[in-house]
């Protein structure tokens, strides 16, 4: 294994799970003889990321993502396959290591709840063992990035969603780890703080040079920050490369977003009508007919404004997993 940040290779996650029939009979037998399949929660997947990459972890619930972070991460032992992240085992948790890495998870408290987040980024610096004046340093820079102000003041448990993910992020980030893995870090926030929460973890990439793994399903999230995207499914990799080229690569199809002086015209012979806002309609056209499609538009309406644009990535994806392969 080389020199990057994250290497995995055929790494497998096997889970034993019980299963019984329902009713009394089928209870009583399993108290004496129990049956258990396996699950494959992560099948074999390989994947490199380099230092200071971002790279978006995407696919649908039970796809295996949280579980291929938390083996990263160390949380979780891996049935077979190799792993290293920053030149080490995750799981044999070697202080060494965790002082290098950081977990992220949007739907869990790492912080104390009943306390100031002030008190539980002191607890942090004490765990870490980060020198006072770099402490400092470094709280500050994330006070101001996060705009905390007050907040960290105040028990966490008074805080809103919003306001929690940022001080979570804040005490993730106190021993600036090298490399963050983020598991849906806006879920549930409004528009205002996803935006706020994405240009922040862009701006200390930026900054810092840290890898990020990111695994969410708003794809805001994912188009603001990763130029390269995982996609996963059942515990194995169907798309692994250039976010930008997934469309390209998949989609055969363009959406046309038109405004006409004749609002009310009928465009459905033009492709299949998506969407219409006001006087705006969004079309769905096919690519390899797209030019002959907007010259017609612009032969024959007062076109007011026109764009040409990819499918959204959530339809790409689906298309992908629809396909269940990787994409040539």
């Amino acid at each position: 294994m080389g020199d990057a940040a994250v290497e995995v290779v055929d790494l497998r996650r096997t889970f034993k799970v019980p299963e019984r029939e329902t009713g009394l009979r089928a209870s009583v037998r399993s108290l004496f003889h129990r049956e258990y399949r396996q699950v494959h929660a992560v099948d074999g997947i390989t994947f490199e990321i380099g230092a200071g990459e971002v790279v978006g972890f995407l696919g649908p619930n039970g796809a295996g993502k949280t579980t291929t972070l938390k083996m990263l991460a160390g949380l979780l032992h891996p049935t077979g396959g190799q792993v290293r992240v920053l030149g080490e085992t995750p799981h044999r948790r070697r202080p060494d290591y965790l002082s290098r890495i950081s977990l992220v998870m949007g739907n869990r408290n790492q912080l104390q709840w009943d306390t100031p987040a002030a008190d539980s980024f002191e607890l942090n610096r004490a765990v870490y063992r980060i020198p006072p004046a770099e402490f400092r340093s470094t709280r500050d820079e994330l006070v101001d990035l996060l705009d905390l102000g007050a907040l960290i003041t105040k028990p966490v448990r008074n805080l809103s969603l919003g306001e929690r993910m940022k001080v979570e992020l804040a005490g993730a980030l106190l021993h600036r780890p090298q490399m963050l893995f983020l598991d849906e870090p806006t879920l549930g926030l409004d528009i205002t703080m996803q935006k706020r929460i994405r240009e922040f973890i862009g701006e200390h990439n930026r900054r810092h040079g840290s890898s990020v793994l990111l695994t969410s399903h708003y794809m805001a999230d994912v188009e603001a920050l990763c130029r390269r995207v995982i996609v996963i499914d059942h515990g194995r990799i169907l798309f692994d490369g250039d976010l930008a080229a997934l469309g390209g690569r998949l989609a055969a199809y363009k959406e046309l977003g038109v405004t006409l002086a004749d609002g009310a015209a009928d465009l459905s012979g033009y492709g299949e009508v998506r969407s219409r806002d006001g006087d705006r309609v969004t079309l769905r056209v096919p690519k390899e007919t797209t030019p002959q499609v907007t010259a017609r538009l612009l032969a024959e309406h007062t076109v007011l404004d026109l764009t040409v644009e990819d499918p959204p990535v959530e339809d790409i994806i689906e298309l992908l997993l629809a396909a269940g392969h990787k994409a040539p």
